[in-house]
């Protein structure tokens, strides 16, 4: 054998073969990948609400706080469309196309990478020197446009530097690459505190404005090296077929409509919030981070089930593709109306003890408080939009229904905001956007009985109606409980004593009414703790062993449709019912029980 032959034996094979050892990375791989990735997102997450808490001890709630948010808006609006939605939903599918047919990436980066950084640099400039034209729009009612524009100018960096990082985070995780991807976050409050913490005596909260600059700039070195070695090992080759590209652009229009949608309710309250009171927008700031923190959570056992409702949606298992959003929605509605519950209670008490530190005062408290609980009223609506989005962009075609039912809630939140805002405040804000956003919710599951499954809503109204009157007795629950300890009773003693009586209240009252709602999530557990004592292998743990591509005959399993197989059976508590049941068999792909989940979407950006 040669050097050079040895020399790759030892690297592990040509370039080739390593991308695409590096492209069909068995799941178990992506399993402890995912694992790390989760830790990461955690501390990205953990980072971006201790930024919010420093910028409030230092800054509080007023004027300039506002400047800071209004320009805030750019990376918080172009975080989701070039991180994760927008260019996640294009680029995996072809850097994981050209992969699969061992086509080299350095072509296609070449090519695809200049071209977007000279286009998002060209929207940079745009922003930068039409800055007061931009503040003006956001936020009209606005005094002393100079800070804000400052700020936009600062932030409006991140257009290139997000686009660069989302390209990269894409590159990497089709690789099977999750651990840089799921840093960016945290290097990206790394640098915000960094330089908070080092310039916010000289210039104010324009520091954060800076930060920002900055940490977008470390998402992008996060991910350098390995992002470089992917580009080493890869071959060169031909380009992938524009075609193939223009029908990727075609499906991911839908999902950048629905993003910015979304994020409008955003625009809709600092436009508002901007002709209010000095420290509104902070205000409203501040409440929803924190009422988001629930929701975000609960969002999390969505993504974790995602990779089922997409393998049923693409076999085709429509009733599967029900039973998981019946069920998702229970377990994700159980935890975002505790939540609900105990935020509505002990609002005042969680905003003194996050926030009541250095500038921020005890008015900001009250005002913040009183805002967080009238937003806390629609948690169940987000997390129901965001549920009911993955449901419909899993079909794996241009899907407009989520923009659609967002644009009209958009316009109930515009309406009642602009009608009650300069009487009501802040509040009136908070309250348009829950009406709003509970609007969307509750016809995007009537458009998921029509589009995409024959969901029951029937039964979806009942497990919410208990879900809510479980809610309901854990919040007077709660308060009783703090009641009992007197008025003068500090603030973190009220949270050490209602928390627990909210939460043991609510899992009381959901065991009387609602036993049920939680049989599908601890049948599966019971299941693999009964085989690990048993060391039988578990009919519910994912399959970590690559199968060949051949057709070999097996014998017949329950719960197959005419179309595939359906999603795990740990989805099905019973046997299908109604036609369509079928004993054919169809072998899996290699890979498919570990598709990738996006787990770069943490609150507190």
């Amino acid at each position: 054998m040669t050097a050079t032959a040895s020399g790759t034996k030892r690297r592990g094979g040509t370039p080739a073969a390593r991308a695409s050892a590096g492209a069909s990375r068995p799941p178990g791989s992506v399993g402890r990948a995912a694992a790390l990735s989760g830790v990461l997102v955690a501390a990205g997450t953990g980072l971006g609400f201790l930024r919010d808490l420093v910028m409030a001890h230092l800054f509080g709630a007023d004027r300039g706080t506002d400047a800071f948010l209004v320009a805030w808006t750019i990376p918080e609006t172009v975080s989701p469309l070039l991180i994760e939605d927008a260019m996640a939903l294009l680029m995996v599918p072809a850097v994981t196309r050209l992969l699969a047919r061992g086509d080299g990436l350095r072509p296609f980066v070449g090519r695809t990478l200049p071209r977007i950084v000279a286009g998002l640099a060209v929207v940079t400039v745009t922003i930068a020197l039409a800055a007061p034209a931009v503040v003006g729009l956001l936020a009209p009612g606005l005094p002393g446009h100079g800070p804000a524009e400052l700020c936009v100018r600062l932030t409006a960096i991140t257009v290139v530097t997000f686009g660069i990082a989302g390209f990269m985070s894409a590159t990497l995780r089709a690789h099977h690459r999750f651990g840089p991807p799921a840093a960016i976050y945290a290097a990206y409050n790394v640098g915000i505190l960094a330089l908070i913490a080092g310039l916010s005596g000289a210039v104010g909260v324009t520091s954060a404005a800076i930060g920002v600059a900055c940490g977008s700039v470390l998402m992008v070195a996060v991910q350098a090296p390995a992002f470089a070695r992917c580009l080493r090992e890869a071959p060169p080759s031909r380009l992938p077929a524009p075609d193939e590209l223009r029908l990727g652009l075609a499906a991911v229009v839908p999902v950048v409509v629905y993003t910015v949608t979304r994020q409008a309710q955003v625009f809709v309250e600092r436009f508002i919030g901007s002709g209010l009171a000095a420290g509104s927008i902070s205000q409203l700031n501040y409440a929803q981070k924190v009422a988001q923190v629930p929701m975000i959570m609960s969002l999390l056992i969505v993504t974790v089930t995602f990779p089922r409702l997409a393998r049923a949606s693409a076999d085709g298992d429509v009733r599967g593709v029900a039973r998981r959003i019946r069920q998702d929605l229970a377990a994700a509605g159980a935890m975002v109306l505790c939540a609900t519950s105990f935020l509505v209670a002990f609002a005042p008490a969680v905003i003194e003890v996050l926030f009541e530190h250095g500038a921020f005062s005890a008015d900001d408290t009250r005002r913040t408080a009183a805002i967080m609980q009238v937003y806390a009223l629609g948690l169940w609506g987000h997390m129901v939009v965001g549920l009911a989005a993955r449901a419909f962009f899993a079909q794996g075609r241009p899907m407009w229904t989520p923009a659609g039912v967002l644009a009209g809630g958009l316009v109930v939140t515009a309406a009642i905001g602009a009608a009650f805002a300069a009487s009501a405040g802040p509040a009136a804000l908070a309250a348009a956007n829950a009406a709003g956003i509970t609007l969307a919710a509750v016809l995007l599951l009537a458009g998921l009985r029509l589009r995409v499954a024959p969901v029951a809503l029937r039964g979806i109204a009942a497990d919410t109606g208990r879900l809510l009157l479980a809610s309901a007795g854990a919040c007077a629950a709660g308060r009783l409980a703090a009641t009992a300890l007197g008025t003068d009773a500090p603030a973190p003693l009220v949270l050490a004593v209602g928390g627990p009586a909210t939460a043991a209240a609510f899992a009381l009252l959901l065991a009387l009414a609602g036993r049920d709602l939680a049989a599908p999530w601890l049948a599966p557990l019971a299941s693999r703790l009964t085989a690990r004592r048993t060391g039988a292998r578990s009919t519910f743990r994912p399959r970590l062993a690559v199968r060949p591509l051949a057709i070999r005959p097996r014998p017949a399993r329950r719960g197959r449709v005419h179309s595939g197989e359906t999603s795990d059976t740990a989805d099905r508590p019973g046997q299908p019912d109604g036609p369509g049941t079928a004993t054919g068999t169809r072998e899996e792909t290699p890979g498919t029980a570990g598709a990738d989940v996006p787990l770069d979407r943490p609150p507190g950006r």
